[in-house]
């Protein structure tokens, strides 16, 4: 601040004004300033954010997400940075280092536990990304088609809202952590939009279906 300040000339006969810095220099007006937002928000613009909507998973689920992934949530590391009195920055659910999203979601060795059996019940090696964007974008099956990824990515947005779910549960009723329920609970979720959604004519499997065989179902859509 100090160096920006030195680099203003002040001059007894020029009148002090106030200038809304625009490319044109045009006057400042509630349009002005909208524009100029606009186009502020859209250069920040994630292409994650554009495939997290389009993502076959229930409202509440996608919304979860998106505050995940914008580190929105309330873990107990962001409720500290917010000045909230907390009386410990420690995950709720392993006790070991601090809830933070990242750790919450990737780091937890119950969520690693969670990511696990995901990856075993759909048959693949996958390499986990510590960061949450990341491991949302590669969390992509290479047998399928990108529309029907869609409804892979849906899963992704089930286990994380599932995650969350269970860390209240350990914390605010003295629950504990149940890696199996949390991933049974991301199944259920993620099997119920498919079968809410009857625009999708091709969807005939039951929940035993989507359980036993995934991948079949999966390419079914589309």
């Amino acid at each position: 601040m100090c160096s920006y300040i030195s680099r203003v000339n002040m001059t007894k006969e020029v009148e002090d004004i106030q200038e809304w810095d625009s490319e044109d220099f045009e006057l400042f007006s509630m349009k002005s300033a909208y524009h100029r937002l606009a186009n502020h928000a859209s250069r920040q613009h994630d292409e994650v954010f554009t495939c997290l909507w389009k993502a076959k998973a229930l409202p509440n689920v996608l919304t979860t997400t998106w505050r995940v992934l914008l580190d929105k949530i309330p873990s107990r590391m962001c409720l500290r940075r917010r000045e909230v009195l907390v009386t410990t920055t420690l995950c709720g659910m392993c006790g070991v280092k601090d809830e933070s999203s990242k750790h919450l979601f990737l780091g937890c060795k119950h969520a690693l536990s969670v990511w696990s059996l995901c990856f075993i019940w759909i048959d693949i090696l996958f390499v986990q990304h510590n960061v949450l964007k990341c491991h949302f974008e590669n969390f992509h099956l290479v047998q399928v088609s990108n529309k029907q990824n869609l409804v892979w990515k849906g899963l992704w947005t089930s286990i994380v809202w599932s995650i969350w779910e269970q860390g209240n549960n350990v914390i605010f009723k003295q629950g504990i952590v149940d890696v199996e329920e949390i991933f049974h609970k991301a199944q259920l979720k993620s099997w119920l939009w498919l079968w809410l959604k009857h625009k999708v004519p091709s969807y005939n499997f039951s929940f035993v279906d989507w359980v036993l065989n995934p991948l079949p179902c999966i390419m079914s859509f589309w």
